[in-house]
């Protein structure tokens, strides 16, 4: 018997499908949330009046444009594919199961995703 699993970001705020995982901090912890795009532009939106008056204290230089997620669970070849870079780039990953979100991130931005 065949079967398929499929794993859905659900935006931790409302219970929506979400699109992207956001990451931000605050007084030294990092937090990792779930949300959909209009979710993700609330915070970012809310956040914007402080970023603007704060200073730099480390992280990226920049950030292009919104990243949304990839979608995990997707086809068998494209799972095979990202888990064969990321063994290429010395990354650890199982031979079966969920591929974390941040490979498949940077497997996406590697390849333009």
């Amino acid at each position: 018997m065949a079967q398929k699993t499929i794993v859905e970001l659900i935006d931790d705020l409302d219970g929506t499908t979400a699109d992207e995982s956001v990451t931000f901090g605050l007084d030294g912890v990092e937090y990792a949330i779930d949300l959909s795009s209009d979710n993700a532009t609330r915070l970012r939106d809310s956040l914007a009046p402080f970023v603007a008056g704060a200073r730099r204290a480390g992280g990226r230089k920049q950030r292009a444009t919104s990243r949304t997620a990839v979608k995990a669970g997707g086809d068998r070849e494209q799972n095979q594919a990202i888990r064969e870079w990321a063994r290429q780039e010395g990354h650890e990953v199982s031979e079966r199961g969920r591929i974390p979100q941040s490979l498949l991130l940077k497997f996406q931005e590697a390849h333009g995703s």
